[in-house]
């Protein structure tokens, strides 16, 4: 006896297959990352093959896109000059994008320059090449030696040899001769020189108050300066001249050894130079000279 009520109930669960939870976004991400790196290799790629000369205008555009706007061109240097970003062709690297190699340039040239101007001086300090040379004749009381300033030249006192009268800032005659050797020497390049005098630990009897090994030292460093001007040394090539008393000792086992009292030359490089004039506060903007400025006198 057939009952419809009495028919079983079938449910049909139908399974679906592929991805699970994250379905298929990892093809979209996989997708982005190719897009990615394949703009990535682009870029290296155009870095590489674009010359110095864009890559500047480039830069210079996004440190200053006002300048780049208001004034025209492909980069900073453009923008102030006929030629084009770095040169006539942006493939050769010239104009605007040579200043760091001519730096560089311009160091190692300062650089072979104060080397043979060493070699010299040892040519003539040596009694087997130079016998009549005053500076052969001096050779014990000088040292030379590269520093980070330049080339230094150091006289220093012998017990028996004393470059200075006792206390005082009177040169000994064969100091003079020395130092007008020098002088000559030093024309020869275009370099300025610092002066700086030393003296040993000995004290003055009035103190620190007094004169002491500071005013010594100043004046002694300034007599030298005086001498190589005597000597031919031309006036402005003296940029800074210096006192130290008796603070940086050349023996520092031996605070009174002789050789404490010094004076050392320093032929300057062009970044010395440089620091010493900004720390004196000096600016490449032209100071308008007198005969420029109008007076104002009151009648």
């Amino acid at each position: 006896m057939s009952d419809d009520s009495q028919r079983p109930i079938v449910v049909k669960k139908i399974k679906k297959g592929g991805h699970g939870a994250h379905g298929g976004a990892w093809k979209i991400a996989f997708a982005d990352f190719m897009t990615a790196m394949m703009a990535f290799f682009l870029l290296m790629w155009l870095l590489g093959s674009v010359s110095k000369g864009n890559l500047k205008g480039i830069a210079d555009y996004f440190a200053n896109p006002v300048k780049i706007a208001s004034s025209g061109g492909e980069g900073a240097g453009d923008a102030t000059s006929l030629i084009k970003g770095g040169g006539e062709d942006l493939t050769q690297q010239t104009g605007q994008v040579k200043k760091g190699e001519a730096k560089h340039s311009e160091t190692e040239t300062d650089r072979q320059r104060l080397s043979a101007l060493k070699k010299k001086f040892e040519e003539l300090m040596d009694d087997k090449m130079q016998k009549n040379s005053k500076l052969a004749q001096f050779r014990n009381q000088l040292r030379l030696d590269m520093v980070a300033e330049g080339l230094r030249i150091q006289i220093v006192d012998e017990q028996n040899r004393p470059m200075f009268k006792s206390g005082s800032s009177d040169l000994e005659q064969y100091t003079r001769d020395v130092l007008h050797e020098i002088a000559t020497l030093l024309n020869e390049v275009p370099n300025t020189v610092s002066l700086s005098g030393h003296t040993d630990a000995a004290r003055f009897s009035g103190g620190e108050r007094g004169y002491s090994n500071w005013e010594l030292s100043a004046d002694r460093a300034n007599a030298s300066r005086r001498e190589l001007l005597a000597g031919g040394l031309a006036g402005q090539k003296v940029l800074r001249v210096n006192g130290f008393s008796d603070v940086i000792p050349l023996d520092k086992d031996n605070i009174y050894n002789p050789i404490n009292r010094r004076i050392s030359i320093v032929v300057l490089n062009k970044e010395a130079e440089e620091d010493i004039r900004l720390q004196a506060g000096y600016t490449k903007e032209p100071v308008p000279s007198p005969s420029s400025a109008v007076a104002s006198v009151p009648h």
